[in-house]
């Protein structure tokens, strides 16, 4: 018997839109980490380039408003999406060329971050084991260049594959593409919403340069025994520390700093000096110096005050936190009273890290 199918089904495309799972009304509060109680109208799970391609060429979701959902570790909803969430899961690791100095590390978007840098620890690729245990996924860390403890993304990123929303092409940015800045990339400013990052390759050191003079590190490294510090030991140290410090999303809602560290002329950090001496601030290559934010805060009295389950944790006050049930206005209200009352005690203006949705 001839069988002859119906020439849409010989469409993939066609085939993968018509059976991936799209759901409506569809609850966020398990996909984000300040367990917002928010839902999106439409949300599809992608875990292939391929079912990408589909959702976004269903002319159903066309004129729909489009979210890019990695861990949903840098964003808050302050009410429900009426669009469509896709929720970035591509899967896999893998080293795709070495030289005598560096290996060239590639995984897709939708790894988890932190499990990535435990990868590389395990195959002695160095060059992130500052960044460990920082939430969210691969595909939204060069998104706001993620840093800590004196290292960013920048400083090992080699180059990324993106697919463009619109006109369904993927594009390979470079470190020169992404225009790099604190907290910062083209993709947070012109390209904004435009892009979809499916993969990014870092460039890893074969031969370590260990970077343990910011923060607590070396302090760390003295109290677990180290003298000879290896990337594992860095890596378990900057876990001990961030443990010992933030609270863990899986427990208590959070985004981690909920600020950036604000940037101010060398003049007005002097003027800052004369009139509180104790302010706390880094030099900056251009001249500039960059105040620590949560020192800020916690002198104008907000760290761990808490407006019903909308509160600033008693240990850090760059984070903000949901304490159970706290809508996310109630928590962008709160971080609004903070970013006015620290202007109008030093005359600074501090910048929500966040995404508001």
């Amino acid at each position: 018997m001839l069988l002859i199918l119906n020439s849409n089904f010989l469409n993939f495309e066609y085939y993968l839109r018509n059976s991936m799972n799209v759901t409506e009304n569809q609850s966020l509060k398990h996909l984000n980490t300040f367990g917002i109680d928010a839902s999106a109208r439409y949300f599809a799970e992608c875990t292939s380039l391929e079912e990408i391609k589909a959702v976004l060429s269903d002319k159903k979701y066309s004129g729909a408003t489009k979210l890019i959902l990695g861990g949903g570790s840098n964003l808050l909803f302050t009410k429900d999406f009426d669009g469509l969430v896709i929720k970035n899961n591509l899967k896999g690791i893998e080293l795709i060329k070495e030289d005598a100095d560096f290996y060239y590390v590639r995984s897709a978007g939708g790894e988890v971050w932190h499990e990535f840098v435990m990868h590389c620890i395990d195959h002695n690729y160095a060059g992130l084991e500052n960044l460990s245990l920082i939430p969210g996924n691969v595909g939204a860390s060069p998104m706001q260049n993620i840093g800590a403890y004196g290292v960013e993304i920048k400083d090992s990123f080699h180059e990324l594959q993106a697919f463009h929303i619109n006109d369904k092409a993927l594009h390979i940015f470079t470190n020169t593409d992404c225009k790099f800045g604190y907290r910062e990339s083209v993709f947070k400013r012109e390209l904004k919403d435009q892009f979809i990052i499916t993969a990014v390759t870092f460039k890893l050191h074969k031969h370590p340069v260990l970077n343990t003079s910011y923060g607590a590190i070396e302090k760390e490294l003295e109290a677990m025994g180290i003298t000879n510090p290896t990337i594992q030991s860095v890596s378990k140290a900057v876990c001990n520390i961030r443990s010992s410090k933030l609270p863990d999303p899986k427990k208590i809602g959070n985004a981690g700093s909920f600020f950036k560290n604000p940037e101010v002329l060398k003049s007005k950090y002097e003027a800052l000096q004369n009139e509180f001496p104790a302010v706390v601030g880094y030099p900056l290559e251009n001249g500039n110096v960059k105040l620590a934010a949560g020192w800020l805060i916690e002198q104008c009295g907000w760290k761990g005050k808490s407006s019903g389950d909308a509160g600033v944790h008693k240990l850090q006050a760059l984070v903000l936190v949901n304490y159970g049930n706290a809508k996310g206005n109630e928590i962008y209200d709160l971080s609004t009273k903070i970013l006015e009352s620290v202007k109008e005690k030093f005359g600074v203006e501090l910048e929500r890290e966040v995404n508001i949705i």
